[in-house]
């Protein structure tokens, strides 16, 4: 019987051992559980704050942008206003030139003095012009081409080298550096 006592007391201790390990590795798996919870849980805060971050300096990039658009936007317009101003102030001259022979008009009495100042204006002006890059078309003469010239109406050549070229010039036009700015009003033979 003692063998059977000690048996069951041994099984009896066994089970006792068992359910303690058993409770054991649950409360190991408990533990896990929790710290890999609460390893989640400050990842989730990490990216939170990752992403508030983000946030942020998108938000503050934005703004710097928008600000850098609205900046130019305004210096192209100040540009544009004072862009013309320096043209004007070189022609400025030019006009007083021109308020000085119409004074004369009414004092003098020779008409050569007066072309002649007339003249002098003239190439002044053109001058200012030249400096500021704007040419004067070369049209007369030369072959109608519909990126310099606008025809305005055709009339029969005289020779047959002047058909499809310039006969007379209604208009003059002008290139600004190079770039037409405005087309030459031409009669065209044909």
């Amino acid at each position: 019987m003692k063998k059977k006592k000690n048996s069951t007391e041994s099984n009896e201790m066994k089970n006792e051992n068992f359910e303690s390990t058993q409770t054991l590795s649950e409360v190991e798996e408990n533990n896990n559980q929790n710290e890999n919870t609460i390893n989640q849980e400050k990842e989730v805060e990490e990216l939170k704050n990752k992403i508030n971050e983000l946030n942020d300096k998108y938000l503050r990039l934005y703004s710097e942008f928008d600000n850098f658009r609205k900046r130019t936007i305004k210096e192209k317009i100040e540009l544009n206003k004072n862009a013309s101003m320096d043209v004007i102030l070189t022609l400025l001259p030019v006009l007083d030139d021109f308020d000085r022979a119409v004074k004369t008009i009414e004092t003098t009495e020779e008409v050569n003095a007066f072309n002649e100042g007339i003249m002098l204006i003239y190439n002044k002006f053109t001058k200012t012009l030249n400096q500021h890059g704007v040419e004067e078309m070369k049209s007369i003469g030369e072959v109608f081409d519909t990126d310099l010239h606008e025809a305005i109406t055709n009339i029969p050549a005289t020779t047959d080298e002047m058909k499809g070229k310039v006969i007379d010039e209604i208009q003059k036009g002008y290139l600004l550096n190079g770039k037409v700015i405005r087309y030459a009003k031409v009669v065209v033979g044909n």
